[in-house]
C-alpha cells in the first residue's frame, strides 16, 4: 500500500483523478470478495488480506477528499 503523506501536495484535479481511481479499485475489489466468498471453502488468508487493503484504499479515499473541502476560520 502506498502512503500519500509523503507525496507532494496535489492540486484539486489530480486529486479527484486519485480519488476516481481509488474508489474504482475499491468497488473492485469488493466484487472480488463477493465472488470469493460465494465458493466456499475460501481462503481465510486471502479474504482478510482483501479486506485489510480494501479499508486502506477507503482511509486514502477519506483522506484525499479532506483535502477537497477548504479551510473554514472560524
Amino acid at each position: 500500500m502506498t502512503d500519500t503523506t509523503s507525496d507532494p501536495p496535489l492540486d484539486a484535479g489530480a486529486i479527484k483523478a486519485k480519488l476516481e481511481t481509488l474508489r474504482s479499485e475499491h468497488r473492485d475489489l469488493d466484487e472480488v470478495i463477493d465472488r470469493l466468498i460465494e465458493k466456499p471453502p475460501f481462503d481465510q488468508l486471502q479474504l482478510q488480506r482483501l479486506k485489510k487493503r480494501k479499508l486502506g484504499l477507503k482511509d486514502q479515499i477519506i483522506k484525499l477528499e479532506s483535502q477537497l473541502i477548504p479551510d473554514i476560520i472560524a
